[in-house]
């Protein structure tokens, strides 16, 4: 069972494997490493665990943090829904969001991202009837850099020696796609700014405007999401409801435990001393924090400096920070008229680039990007828990620095200014939700203001960013974005090893629990059903 460190210790002390952190990463590893029989203890630090998979209450209204839609779990043949099948037993259910998922809005006009691949593409050609031989080849494009990315991730879990001699033959095709932005990508295929706008009007999900981003993750959203989008039955609690059983079996997971350090001994990871002095010992360290956090915070300094992490983490940067408005609305989704489909919204003018820029250098200006999720519309057992309620989630970018005095102070007890800044971003997101849903003005119950801060407290990101590291073409060029360390036993997982989001996240736990267990856990997935 999932129990607070700060109530009661667990009755081990000594473990196969421990996994710091409880997100989707975290969970996926442990999982596949339990059921192959290793004992595990998980530590989260928050007082919740799930990481971004987990959700909160609010005056009788639910939110979710991190799941705000997934792809790829439509169809059994499908990697990631194999992955989720296994890891869940099996009892995860996924409710389709229907023909369109996205929304792609600039200024007045909306465009409309449907299910399936033909579909997808005939209805991009209707917007552009003059563009199509484009957009076909665009999406070719989309498909050859996913396929080219197998062999690419598949040398991520080889040992050193093997991956000093082919490694490179391995990564050669999927970097012939990374090593380009998105935008110059697409510059090869069209000249027509608006078309490239909407074809890149999903680059929220991972956080990069086109002329940033390594065409090799934009091509992996959008394929993400060729086959529709959807939602967890039940909320996005549910995986974390179906996964900890699993690793309950085999050990434990617990919360409010911070793990202080790392503990090395001869350059091998052997266990973890927690914030109030307790130590676990363990075979296999296993880190879900992230790569900045896991090398800056839970190491000891002589071993950051004997193996010069700190030149190797200055190679790659954290992603832009988040915020995120939580809106519980009077009334259901029927009477409050509510979609399925996400809005994107972005202003009439500027390439995507040129408005996160103007943003940047003052926040005053218009937002350059707004996502709008509708989790009660997504969630057909929603109106069973909560009747008669809706909830809205709103997401935009803003630089860290402009919550940064604060970033010292405790949750909840930040202060005025503090409080006066957040209501400031608030009115603003709810007066664009108006624009897009008038009738929703007036039916607002409760809202709250997510914070880069407030990320950083729970998640433990020291720039309070959502995806990690950027997905930038720098970043895909790093051999050291792959599970092993150079400490023996340490591991690393989630989405900077892999790619943004709770697809990734969950992609990962396979890399790494193949290389700590040396089995091939790909063959795992595919060969057994998901219960066994």
């Amino acid at each position: 069972m999932i129990q607070s460190y700060k109530k009661q210790y667990t009755t081990q002390e000594t473990y196969d494997t421990i996994i710091i952190g409880s997100g989707m990463g975290g969970l996926s590893t442990g999982v596949l490493l339990a059921k192959a029989g290793y004992r595990i203890l998980m530590l989260e630090r928050h007082y919740k665990a799930g990481g971004f998979t987990h959700t909160f209450k609010r005056r009788g209204y639910e939110f979710d943090v991190g799941i705000h839609y997934i792809g790829s779990v439509g169809r059994s043949k499908d990697m990631l829904k194999k992955v989720m099948d296994y890891i869940s037993d099996g009892k995860l259910q996924w409710a389709d969001m229907g023909h369109v998922y996205d929304k792609i809005m600039i200024g007045e006009q909306t465009f409309d991202f449907v299910k399936g691949v033909d579909n997808w593409i005939n209805q991009m050609v209707q917007y552009f009837p003059k563009e199509e031989q484009a957009i076909r080849k665009y999406v070719d494009l989309i498909f050859k850099a996913v396929d080219s990315s197998k062999s690419y991730y598949l040398e991520k879990a080889l040992p050193s020696i093997p991956s000093k001699i082919i490694g490179p033959f391995l990564r050669r095709p999927y970097l012939k796609y990374a090593r380009k932005t998105t935008q110059e990508v697409l510059s090869t295929v069209t000249n027509n700014p608006l078309l490239i706008k909407v074809l890149t009007g999903q680059y929220g999900d991972y956080g990069l405007a086109p002329q940033r981003s390594s065409f090799a993750m934009h091509a992996a959203l959008v394929r993400h999401f060729f086959e529709g989008g959807y939602y967890p039955v039940g909320g996005a609690s549910q995986i974390l409801k179906h996964t900890a059983p699993i690793i309950c079996k085999q050990g434990d997971i617990l919360v409010n435990a911070e793990v202080k350090q790392v503990l090395i001994e001869k350059n091998k990871a052997i266990g973890v001393q927690m914030k109030d002095g307790k130590v676990f010992k363990a075979k296999h360290i296993v880190s879900n924090a992230g790569i900045m956090t896991t090398y800056n915070k839970l190491l000891p300094k002589e071993i950051f400096q004997k193996h010069q992490l700190n030149r190797i983490i200055k190679k790659v940067n954290p992603s832009l920070a988040h915020l995120c408005l939580y809106v519980g609305l009077k009334g259901d989704v029927e009477e409050n008229k509510l979609q399925k489909a996400n809005y994107w919204i972005y202003p009439d003018k500027g390439s995507h680039d040129d408005c996160v820029n103007a943003y940047l250098a003052d926040v005053n200006e218009e937002f350059p990007v707004v996502y709008i999720s509708f989790p009660s519309s997504k969630d057909p057992d929603w109106k069973n828990r909560y009747p008669n309620k809706s909830a809205i989630d709103i997401i935009t970018l803003v630089p860290y620095e402009i919550f940064a005095p604060w970033e010292d102070k405790s949750w909840k007890k930040r202060g005025q200014d503090y409080e006066e800044l957040k209501e400031y971003f608030a009115q603003r997101l709810l007066e664009v939700l108006y624009q897009k849903e008038p009738q929703l003005r007036g039916k607002v119950d409760f809202y709250e203001l997510s914070s880069p801060i407030t990320t950083r407290h729970f998640i433990n990101y020291e720039k309070g960013e959502i995806y990690g590291l950027d997905h930038d073409p720098n970043r895909f060029q790093q051999k050291f974005l792959k599970p092993r360390t150079p400490i023996k036993n340490l591991y690393l997982t989630g989405q900077d090893i892999s790619t943004a989001g709770i697809g990734g996240a969950a992609i990962s736990g396979l890399l790494t629990a193949s290389v700590v267990s040396g089995q091939n856990m790909l063959k795992t997935v595919f060969r057994k059903k998901p219960n066994t």
